[in-house]
């Protein structure tokens, strides 16, 4: 794995980063803090419109002090984020970050849900955002995930009264949640939705306050707080040995691929909340008073109650085997209770608390991670007893198929372990995120199974139904059938078992750009999924292009093993941009998916399934040079790109840097935010200057200047500040206002077409300051603003050049705007206009 997280962790709420799917152990505090947890029966909502957007120290204060039921909200995946640790972007990144805030879940103890929303990168305002959502579908599912969870109180952490003020997508989070409230209780409002569930109305909304909404702590102290309340959510739990702050922290620091790695905070925290619906509560430090929170809020449950406080007030912490009896009689009452909703939930409460007491371990494991709809694989059934409890396997199930356990008594310490077949059903659909499953629009994925929509990910695809009996009472326990390996340098890892084709197909490269009438030899790679497979490929392509041969015959003998095919493919004689799949033939099926892994030690590995393409652009573009120093920042696929169109490029370690190391470059390119994320540049930067003002060009992208502190005085040759400025909208007018300038000239004519086709955004963090040696070369605005001309500028610098460009070539390049292209090249060409006409004269 990539990256080898190191958390020190301790209790019930941190989780191991290399075990982030494996079976918790609990501790006697553990189970007590469970006990607690059963016996609260309140619930809140928080909601917002990213990962990272949460306050982790709420939901943690509302989870592990008030015991509530917590669940986050989260509108988005985060898909149209920036990824500090690795490759993915798009939907692979929102994969990423739906496990990163499952992983802060699992640490701050709440639940989590999305609605269908599409990140599709920033916004300035909602009306924007709510258009690009479908607002009432993204509304319907906030509506969805109130009547399913049904919170008695809701959190909003943006404000719902000033759009303009911060991302669109936060404030458009706070607006439908604050129109979902009554909603949720209106039979008339998506009314299909009550086939699955039933009207719900919350009793408070708040919204998450503080002194940055306020401008200055000045001001937040004398706003008037009459309609607020106030909590301390730096309290410590001496049983747990941990402060809130410090879970919090721990919490938040899981969404690594955005930076949010941070010190662990301790001490008094105070949170404010602002009732926006509902009645204000006498207690203005409780959220719930008022509310009935007892187990007498539920029929049958005041006799539940008297057994379970009973335990919870004479719990015994060194023997809480004296426990079962009456969790027993407990499970009992409940499963007479008419209310379905919290019968499901502390029924399935109670039954963890029994396995963790009596300290019974149960698995259904795997030796493979994946296999292929018809085959049978083996499962390693584990069932242990770890008390003297009496405890039989009735019967065991791996989902509806029967396995041959019939009545075993399980012995205390004394393993059952039993090697099983499972057929895989030849209707099994292949594991994959179920938002994927089928395209999108750019503001909102595709689900038609509605009952998925709102859950974190795809139901796992088998799980083993162990039907335990305890002391005569049956209980069945759900586990989920898992792939389980250990390595020598990690030990025993878990992670998910999945359903994958026979086979799938690879382009190495998702852009094909041919520079001229040239063809290109394309490399396509098939992997196996099962043993012995043979087949054909093909490649699906557009009129005018070209392929050598109609298909391939291959043949793989080994499961994980693969092979390279080869097609030759020729560009039509004008520009054009199309895309080429390939399909496998195999045993009567036709397969067209990529299976792309995403392997981090901090979240579980996730298997994902793409449609397998790759765009081809046939491009008339003309470059200047040939060899190009790149810095990498945090992380893109520009050099790849740029690699593409003829360039040879050579990644550059900052420490590496000297004068004399630079000088073999035409150009030197620093990526995306490398002075934010690379330390060592602070003493390389002389080195990068000095080699421009000795006739070299070093073109900077983006950086936030707010992230880099007082390393850089400055990181460019002359004075430029860097602001908060961006354009969002990929299709807003473009001006050249530097018309004359080489840099839309040499060596291609750069106009308005070449700004049609941008995804996501035309730039950001540009800057709104400079000296006079820079010149801007384009002005652009959004909708309503004021023009800003800071994306792109230029100034001379001794012999050579420094360009430094807020422009998102990081998004453009790799999914192969032609327009990017050329502008990019012609960066890298500056100067190289005179050696040519130099050259010329000489001749």
């Amino acid at each position: 794995m990539r990256y080898l997280l190191g958390f020190i962790a301790c209790s019930l709420f941190v989780v191991s980063t290399l075990k982030a799917q494996s079976p918790k152990n609990s501790s006697a505090t553990d189970i007590y803090h469970s006990i607690e947890k059963l016996n609260f029966l309140g619930t809140a909502l928080y909601i917002a419109a990213h990962p990272d957007d949460e306050n982790t120290r709420l939901i943690s204060y509302l989870s592990n002090n008030v015991k509530a039921r917590t669940g986050y909200l989260s509108l988005t995946r985060g898909d149209g984020g920036q990824n500090l640790i690795g490759p993915e972007l798009r939907e692979l990144l929102g994969v990423l970050r739906t496990q990163e805030l499952l992983a802060a879940r699992r640490v701050d103890g709440g639940e989590q849900f999305f609605s269908r929303a599409n990140d599709f990168g920033y916004s300035k305002q909602p009306s924007e955002t709510l258009e690009i959502w479908n607002k009432e579908a993204i509304l319907g599912d906030v509506v969805r995930t109130i009547r399913k969870f049904k919170p008695d109180v809701i959190i909003n952490r943006f404000d719902h009264r000033t759009p303009g003020s911060t991302h669109g997508h936060h404030t458009s989070s706070a607006m439908l949640s604050f129109e979902a409230f009554d909603l949720a209780n209106n039979a008339n409002a998506y009314p299909e939705q009550l086939k699955n569930t039933s009207t719900w109305q919350p009793k408070r909304l708040f919204f998450n306050t503080s002194w940055w909404f306020y401008g200055s702590e000045e001001k937040f102290k004398e706003a008037d707080k009459s309609n607020m309340l106030h909590m301390d959510v730096g309290t410590y739990y001496p049983m747990l040995g941990m402060s809130n702050n410090e879970i919090a922290s721990l919490a938040s620091s899981q969404h690594l691929c955005q930076g949010f790695g941070r010190l662990t905070s301790r001490g008094t925290e105070d949170e404010y909340v602002e009732l926006l619906k509902g009645d204000l509560p006498n207690d203005k430090s409780n959220l719930f008073d008022g509310i009935d929170t007892s187990w007498s809020r539920i029929d049958g449950g005041k006799a539940i109650g008297e057994i379970l406080y009973d335990v919870q007030e004479n719990f015994n912490f060194k023997n809480p085997t004296t426990h079962i009896p009456a969790l027993l009689e407990a499970y009992q009452l409940l499963q007479k209770s008419t209310d379905e909703h919290w019968k499901e939930l502390k029924t399935d409460e109670i039954t963890s608390i029994i396995a963790s007491i009596s300290g019974l371990y149960l698995e259904a494991s795997t030796m493979s991670p994946y296999t292929n709809a018809g085959e049978i694989v083996d499962v390693q059934i584990q069932a242990l007893n770890r008390s003297d409890i009496d405890i039989k396997l009735k019967s065991l199930f791996l989902n509806e198929q029967s396995i041959n356990i019939d009545n075993v008594v399980l012995n205390n310490n004394k393993s059952l372990e039993k090697k099983v077949k499972l057929t895989i059903p030849t209707t099994t659909k292949f594991t994959s995120p179920y938002w994927l499953m089928e395209k999108g629009t750019l503001g909102t994925y595709t689900v038609t199974n509605t009952e998925l929509i709102g859950k974190p990910e795809t139901p796992k695809a088998f799980n083993a139904i162990f039907n335990i009996e305890i002391n005569g009472i049956a209980i069945p326990i759900v586990k989920p059938v898992m792939y389980k390996y250990a390595k020598p340098e990690k030990g025993e890892i878990h992670q998910p078992f999945e359903i994958v084709p026979e086979a799938t197909a690879s382009f190495a490269d998702k852009v094909l750009i041919f520079a001229n009438a040239s063809s290109k030899r394309i490399p396509v790679t098939i992997k196996a999924h099962k043993d012995s497979i043979s087949g054909t490929i093909e490649l699906k392509y557009e009129s005018g292009w070209q392929v050598d041969k109609n298909s391939q015959p291959f043949t793989i003998a080994k499961k994980g093993d693969e092979q390279i095919v080869f097609f030759t493919l020729s560009p039509p004689a004008t520009e054009n941009e199309s895309s080429i799949s390939p399909i496998i033939r195999l045993n009567g099926n036709e397969i067209s998916k990529e299976l792309v892994t995403i392997e981090y030690d901090h979240v579980p590995t996730q298997t994902v399934l793409l449609p397998s393409e790759a765009k081809v652009v046939r491009l008339n573009i003309e470059k200047a040079g040939e060899n190009i120093g790149y810095i990498m920042g945090a992380g893109d696929e520009v050099p790849t790109s740029l690699e593409q169109i003829g360039y040879n490029v050579q990644l550059i370690d900052p420490t590496t840097i000297t004068k004399e190391s630079l000088q073999k470059y035409d150009a030197v390119v620093l990526g995306i935010r490398a002075y934010n994320v690379i330390d060592e540049l602070k003493f390389k930067q002389r080195f990068i200057l000095d080699y421009a003002k000795n006739g070299g060009t070093v073109i900077v992208q983006y950086n936030t200047a707010s992230r880099w502190g007082n390393q850089f005085e400055n990181i460019a040759p002359f004075k430029l500040e860097i602001s908060r400025d961006r354009v969002t909208n990929e299709n807003s007018n473009v001006e050249i206002i530097a018309k004359d300038h080489s840099l839309v000239n040499f060596p291609n004519k750069i106009d308005q077409a070449d700004f049609n086709g941008w995804v996501q955004e035309r730039g950001l963090y540009f800057p709104n300051k400079w000296a006079d040696e820079f010149t801007p070369v384009l002005e652009m605005h959004d909708e309503g603003e004021d023009s800003t001309k800071g994306s792109l500028l230029i100034a001379p610098y001794g012999k050579g050049n420094y360009i430094y460009t807020g422009l998102s070539f990081f998004r453009e390049l790799p999914v192969g705007v032609p327009g990017a292209y050329k502008l990019f090249s012609n960066m890298l060409s500056i100067g190289k206009d005179k050696v040519e006409k130099k050259e010329k004269i000489k001749g």
